[in-house]
């Protein structure tokens, strides 16, 4: 019961869960999600009135076989090159959808960093260190959590990269 009530206090999603028991500094932001809006990262930063180079999209690809976490600003996209060559793969292409869901347990659109059913290998993309904070998906579709980027490197142990294009 204890543990079902620290979860509400959170925020409810393992994102929230996971901040709130490492004691990092953040602030839980939701909005309205609107179910025909063509980007999910777009729309949390129009409805959230932050840049959309402080909203990061968290991606999940395949690198040379292996799920890898890919977090970059919604205003850019994914350079798969880069992400290979920045956990020393060869070759990269965006994880099945299904595959990212499961592996994460988060849905698409909702898809969070922290607190993923299983580990995966992370990498941040360096402009994230241009802002003081950035909101990223608190683990469900129009919930973000904002955070100081180094905080969210530390917590998901993610290589920093130029990533983003």
């Amino acid at each position: 019961m204890a543990k079902k009530a620290k979860k509400q206090q959170a925020g409810g999603t393992p994102a929230t869960v996971a901040l709130a028991a490492a004691g990092v500094a953040h602030t839980v932001r939701s909005y309205e999600h609107d179910p025909s809006h063509p980007s999910y990262g777009e729309e949390a930063a129009e409805a959230l009135g932050v840049p959309p180079e402080r909203v990061f999209k968290t991606l999940v690809a395949e690198v040379d076989g292996r799920l890898t976490v890919a977090v970059v600003p919604v205003a850019g996209s994914l350079d798969l090159k880069a992400l290979a060559a920045a956990v020393g793969g060869k070759r990269a292409a965006m994880a099945d959808p299904a595959l990212a869901e499961r592996t994460t347990g988060y849905v698409r659109g909702g898809i969070s960093p922290l607190g993923q059913r299983k580990k995966l290998p992370t990498v941040l993309d360096s402009s994230a260190t241009d802002h003081a904070t950035i909101c990223v998906s608190a683990g469900r579709r129009g919930l973000e959590v904002e955070l100081a980027p180094l905080d969210l490197a530390k917590l998901t142990e993610a290589v920093l990269a130029p990533i983003g294009r």
